[in-house]
């Protein structure tokens, strides 16, 4: 009997930890070799991505001057559809959108409005499509990385 208070109030207390474990993390961050990871605020300047449904190659490139906007490939991921929008001027990315991300659920709602801007802003300083992955939003950043390479490739066409 003296022994099963404490018994008692330990695996209680363990309960209480264990209910109170979440398995997964709120935020996402970019995954950077040799760099701590960071999450992000919830608050974002950039505007939300668009979520039409351009189809890829859906005609020409449009041109002006050397400005040059071509759709990627949509990527289909196991959590919902990715594609991206990339503007070059030159060969230089000068922008680029997210034209899809998944958004199935709201948990990859909530990660694509989180991951799309870090990923543009990635794909900016990288001026390619070797870019790093946003920890959390591993499916997604793969399906960008892979639409937007699709749209560099029609580029050198």
């Amino acid at each position: 009997m003296h022994r099963a208070i404490p018994v008692i109030a330990a695996t209680a207390g363990g309960l209480a930890l264990l209910a109170n474990f979440h398995s997964s993390p709120s935020g996402v961050s970019i995954a950077r070799a040799g760099a701590p990871a960071t999450v992000p605020s919830t608050e974002s300047s950039a505007p939300p991505a668009p979520t039409g449904s351009t189809p890829a190659g859906s005609g020409p490139p449009t041109t002006a001057g050397s400005r040059r906007t071509l759709d990627g490939p949509v990527v289909p991921t196991r959590y919902g559809d990715v594609q991206v929008r990339v503007v070059l001027v030159g060969s230089q990315i000068v922008d680029v959108q997210a034209l899809k991300l998944p958004n199935d659920r709201a948990r990859s709602v909530r990660i694509s409005d989180e991951a799309g801007p870090l990923l543009r802003e990635e794909t900016l300083r990288a001026q390619s499509a070797q870019i790093d992955l946003v920890s959390g939003a591993s499916y997604t950043s793969d399906g960008y990385a892979q639409s937007l390479q699709g749209a560099l490739d029609a580029a050198r066409r």
